[in-house]
C-alpha cells in the first residue's frame, strides 16, 4: 500500500465504494495483499488476472479512491452454484470494522443463484475464521469444515494445512437466497 493508504483513517466506512475490479487495480491489489499477512502473496500477473478474468466474482472496496479491501473468488467449474472465495484482503487501517463481511455480502448480492460459499483457511488465521463464522450466522446457513489440502501430503510440510469451509445451502425454504432477503 502507498504511504497515504497506510496512514489513512478508515473511521467512516460509510464513504466506501464497492465495485467490480478491473486490470488497473492489479498493482494496488498486489500491494494490499502484501500488507495482509498471513495471506499468501500471488504474482502481480495473478492479481491482474483476478482483476480482469475473474472480475465478475471479485469485489473491490475503495476509500477516498484508494483500494482498502478486496475479495477474489470464482465459480467451481463442476459446481457452478458454488462460489469459492480465494482471498479476502483488508488494509490494516480498515480492519476490525466489518469490511470483510460487507464485501462478501455485496458479492453474494451480485450472485443470487449461488447456493454454496466455499473457502479455505489455515488454523492460525483467526481473522478469517471469525469472518466466515460471522457470515454464516448472518446468512442463517450452516458452516461445515474438512481438510482440503494437508500440510504433509500437499505442501511437503512447507505450508499449513488448508481447511475447506463450506457455508450453505444459502437458500431458504421459499427459494429466496439469503443474500436477496438481506437487501429487502
Amino acid at each position: 500500500m502507498s504511504e497515504k493508504t497506510a496512514s489513512n483513517s478508515y473511521t467512516d466506512l460509510n464513504v466506501l465504494r464497492f465495485r467490480k475490479p478491473d486490470s488497473t487495480d492489479g498493482s494496488a491489489l498486489f500491494r494490499l495483499v502484501e500488507s495482509c499477512k498471513p495471506l499468501d502473496a500471488n504474482s502481480m500477473y495473478c492479481n491482474l488476472l483476478q482483476c480482469s478474468h475473474f472480475a465478475d466474482t471479485a469485489i473491490a472496496a475503495e476509500h477516498n479512491s484508494e483500494l482498502c479491501g478486496f475479495v477474489s473468488g470464482y465459480r467451481l467449474p463442476a459446481q457452478p452454484d458454488t462460489l469459492f472465495i480465494w482471498q479476502v484482503a483488508v488494509a490494516p487501517a480498515a480492519r476490525g470494522q466489518g469490511l470483510a463481511s460487507q464485501m462478501l455480502q455485496q458479492l453474494l448480492r451480485r450472485h443470487p443463484d449461488v447456493c454454496w460459499l466455499h473457502t479455505s483457511i489455515t488454523a492460525s488465521n483467526q481473522a478469517s475464521w471469525n469472518t466466515f463464522h460471522k457470515l454464516a450466522r448472518q446468512l442463517g446457513a450452516p458452516l461445515q469444515t474438512r481438510v482440503m489440502f494437508d500440510s504433509a501430503q500437499h505442501f511437503a510440510g512447507e505450508h499449513d494445512t488448508e481447511t475447506l469451509v463450506c457455508i450453505g445451502p444459502l437458500r431458504d425454504t421459499a427459494g429466496t437466497s439469503h443474500s436477496q432477503a438481506e437487501e429487502i
